[in-house]
């Protein structure tokens, strides 16, 4: 079933491009800085040299391309080596490509764990496969472009990680000490790794110029293009391969690449390639038995599916599903119910310790009045203090408690409200009031520990400290006169020290 599915992607993609092409060849679209011309070019896509998910790949291989080395496919992306030391590995078509003016989009991510990493990723278009080798694992000695893009600081200079652009004849050996820039035909400094988009590079050849713009993956948003460099007089060779490869050292990242996308570029006033040359009628029909194989099967599997659950019969397969819609809704609702149970967790437990601290206030309360009744004497302003605070205390408490209550009620309304309608202006406003009342009981909660929490804070409340005896007239007496006998002995012997310096010099 999986293999059909495949086939049927594939049909898919081969009977919309045949519908695409001739509503491309009608208008065009940019091609960046290197284009040199007023009016832009046509634009193709060409599926045989292109790779992209879902069902990227079947049963570990890549339909019109070969992997080597460490890369492994998977349906939606191509790790070309995974975050361990000295992985080499790479991707290239199967089919040479034999165009004067192409385009190349490519999607990828090279993340890692370290605030640097290695060796990076390159794109190639070179007459040969150059299947492993060291240079970022492809072969060196190279007949064509590769783009490099360099995570490692092999010079020490500090200008990684960049973009490279380094051309060969087959004759060169690449510079891998000076991390090629004795070699380099274009560079720019930007930093792909670790960003939370996929970072994005638009390759244009036309006219013999190379355009090199780049999506540093920092939106989501596929056109945000900056300029990187541009190579004029760039001559490679008239065919070629086009392929991916990567490498890591004794610094490891994931290089991932999600899709590589190739359009052929005709220049405005020549005539554009018909369809028929880059798609066989055989190959046509062929595909186009297995499309309807594939839809009178999926066709016969709705059927029974009906048979078997008739309680879902004349309704649309599509309402069984849940939509990415509903599920996002779905999730947003799931964090709200969440945070409403963690507030009426908070709410019991406050409620909890407003009880502690009342029974601790009046236990205060007695004791002082006992004490003072008993010795007659009015209690003393340390301890007026410390009933005044343990009254504002459980009032702050109190205004805390209101505080949660309401930001309860607040949430229930919110989901009771809104059950009909979800996603409306009045739940972000609940969202935003919950938001504003949990601040208050952040700033209210801070406010009771500054003014009673204490070098040695501890859970439990401090018992009650014994008043402090009265100072009596004779002890008073005794120590005046110790005070006096002190300070008239400290000024005797400061004037025998005096006399007996004079007498000295």
């Amino acid at each position: 079933m999986a293999a059909r599915a495949l086939v049927a992607a594939v049909a898919a993609a081969v009977v919309c491009v045949c519908v695409c092409t001739e509503q491309q060849e009608t208008r065009g679209s940019g091609v960046g800085s290197g284009g040199g011309g007023g009016d832009a070019p046509h634009r193709r896509f060409e599926y045989k040299h292109s790779f992209k998910g879902p069902h990227l790949s079947r049963d570990g291989s890549i339909p019109f391309w070969v992997h080597t080395g460490s890369a492994i496919p998977s349906a939606d992306q191509i790790r070309i080596t995974p975050s361990l030391r000295s992985q080499k590995g790479s991707v290239w078509t199967k089919t040479p490509v034999n165009y004067e003016n192409w385009e190349a989009e490519v999607a990828f991510r090279v993340s890692g764990r370290g605030r640097t990493g290695a060796d990076g990723l390159a794109i190639w278009f070179t007459a040969d496969q150059g299947l492993e080798g060291p240079v970022y694992g492809a072969a060196d000695q190279w007949n064509g472009v590769g783009i490099f893009f360099d995570s490692f600081d092999n010079d020490g200079k500090k200008n990684n990680p960049a973009v490279i652009v380094v051309g060969n004849n087959g004759k060169l050996i690449y510079d891998h000490q000076n991390d090629g820039s004795t070699q380099a035909l274009g560079t720019c400094l930007r930093d792909f790794r670790n960003k939370p988009y996929p970072v994005r590079a638009k390759i244009t050849y036309y006219k013999r110029t190379l355009t090199v713009l780049i999506n540093n993956g920092f939106t989501p948003e596929k056109e945000d293009y900056e300029f990187c460099t541009k190579v004029d007089n760039m001559v490679i060779p008239l065919s070629g391969y086009f392929g991916i490869s990567a490498a890591t050292g004794g610094l490891a990242d994931d290089h991932d690449v999600l899709s590589f996308l190739l359009f052929r570029l005709t220049e405005p006033g020549k005539d554009v390639p018909p369809s028929e040359q880059e798609i066989p009628k055989e190959e046509q029909d062929k595909y186009q038995e297995e499309f309807q194989n594939f839809q009178q099967e999926l066709d016969k599997k709705k059927e029974e599916f009906q048979k078997e659950h008739p309680d879902v019969q004349g309704q649309p397969l599509e309402d069984l599903y849940e939509s990415v819609s509903d599920r996002e809704l779905r999730q947003v609702f799931e964090g709200q119910n969440r945070i409403h149970l963690e507030i009426k967790q908070l709410n019991r437990q406050l409620a909890m310790i407003l009880d502690e601290q009342r029974r601790y206030v009046s236990v205060v309360t007695e004791e002082i009045s006992k004490r003072g009744a008993q010795s007659g004497q009015v209690p003393s302003q340390d301890m007026d203090t410390v009933i005044t605070t343990q009254q504002e205390v459980l009032r702050n408490l109190d205004d805390l408690r209101n505080t949660f209550s309401a930001s309860v009620k607040q949430l229930a309304g919110g989901q009771q409200g809104h059950a009909g309608g979800l996603g409306s202006y009045e739940t972000v406003q609940h969202f935003n009031d919950i938001k504003e009342h949990l601040h208050v009981v952040k700033r209210n909660i801070e406010h009771i520990i500054q003014r009673n929490a204490g070098p040695a804070e501890k859970t439990q409340c401090p018992e009650l400290p014994p008043l402090p005896a009265c100072l009596t007239t004779s002890h008073f007496v005794i120590f005046i006169v110790i005070q006096t006998l002190l300070f008239f002995g400290y000024v005797l012997y400061k004037n025998q020290q005096e006399a007996a310096a004079k007498k000295f010099f």
